[in-house]
């Protein structure tokens, strides 16, 4: 069974956080500085949502490609 050092490992590990910003997290957990430990995930976490909106926008623009190509091959 794992322990909840190994589970939280595992899911920073999921959540794509460097092994820079895990380092930062125990270290600040072993410090007991649990509101840090909350910034630097919620700074985590609004990085990914800004990587998600601007994968949104860009598949946006392909979709808008992809509607114009075959609203052209349907006047073929």
């Amino acid at each position: 069974m794992k322990s909840n050092t190994e589970k939280t490992l595992q899911n920073l590990k999921d959540a794509n956080c460097s092994s820079e910003l895990i380092r930062k997290y125990f270290d600040l957990a072993n410090d007991g500085k649990i509101v840090q430990q909350l910034k630097l995930l919620t700074t985590h976490k609004s990085e990914l949502l800004n990587s998600l909106h601007r994968c949104q926008k860009q598949i946006d623009c392909l979709d808008f490609l992809i509607f114009n190509l075959e609203q052209k091959i349907k006047t073929l």
